[in-house]
C-alpha cells in the first residue's frame, strides 16, 4: 500500500482517531477527532477555534494520532500517524461538510460554522499494523517531505545462524536460509526477544525514539 492509500483507509474505514498533542507545560493531552478527508498531500480535519486542541496545534504545529478498526484485538487494524500540521482556515469547509454531512447536525447554520477551521497534517510518517493476518503485517510509510526510515530489529553480519533466536520469535519471522539470518520486517512484532537471546549480539535496534 502507498502512503496515500493508507491515509485514505484511515479517513474512510476508521475515520475516528485519538489524537495527541502537548500542552504549554509539555505534557501530553489526547482527544478524539474525525478524519474529514485524505489525499496524496495528507490528512484533513476540523476543530473549533475556541478549543484547547486548537491552541495546542497552533503552539506546537505537531501532533500524533492512532485509529483502530476491528471487533476485537485479533481482528484489529491500527494506523498511527505523526507529523506537522498547518491551519488552512475555512476555505475547505464546504468540501469537508459535503463529504461528512453529519457535521451539519453538529454545526447546522453558517453562523455556527464560523467557529470551525480546517487543519492539514501535511508531512509526517506512520505505521500500518494488522493483527487480523497470520503472521501479522506491519509496515512504515511517510508523506510530504519526510522519508521513511528503517525501524525495528535487524540482524548484522556478526550472525553465524546459530538459531538461538528461533524459539523466542512469536511470529516465526526470522529467515535462516542465508547468513546472516534476516528478520522479515513486515511480520515482526518488535518484541526484542531476538536481541535479548543472541549470544553474539548480532541483533541491533534501529529507528527507536
Amino acid at each position: 500500500m502507498t502512503a496515500a492509500e493508507v491515509l485514505n483507509y484511515l479517513q474512510q474505514e476508521i475515520h475516528t482517531a485519538v489524537a495527541a498533542s502537548t500542552d504549554i507545560g509539555g505534557l501530553p493531552v489526547t482527544c478524539a477527532i474525525n478524519m474529514m478527508d485524505a489525499d496524496e498531500n495528507g490528512l484533513y480535519f476540523l476543530t473549533a477555534k475556541g478549543k484547547g486542541f486548537y491552541s495546542r496545534l497552533k503552539q506546537n504545529g505537531y501532533m500524533a494520532l492512532t485509529g483502530m478498526r476491528g471487533e476485537d484485538t485479533m481482528s484489529c487494524i491500527a494506523v498511527s500517524v505523526r507529523g506537522r500540521v498547518k491551519e488552512l482556515g475555512g476555505g475547505l469547509l464546504y468540501r469537508l461538510f459535503e463529504k461528512n454531512p453529519y457535521m451539519k447536525k453538529i454545526y447546522p447554520t453558517p453562523e455556527s460554522q464560523k467557529a470551525l477551521t480546517v487543519f492539514q497534517i501535511y508531512e509526517g510518517s506512520g505505521e500500518w499494523f494488522d493483527l487480523s493476518k497470520k503472521p501479522i503485517e506491519r509496515f512504515f510509510f511517510s508523506f510530504g517531505q519526510v522519508k521513511t526510515k528503517p525501524e525495528g530489529y535487524f540482524i548484522t553480519e556478526a550472525c553465524t545462524r546459530c538459531r538461538a533466536c528461533e524459539a523466542v520469535c512469536p511470529q516465526n519471522c526470522i529467515d535462516f536460509t542465508s547468513v546472516p539470518a534476516v528478520i522479515q520486517q513486515v511480520h515482526c512484532l518488535h518484541c526484542g526477544n531476538c536481541m535479548g537471546v543472541c549470544p553474539l549480539r548480532a541483533v541491533i535496534r534501529e529507528g527507536a525514539e
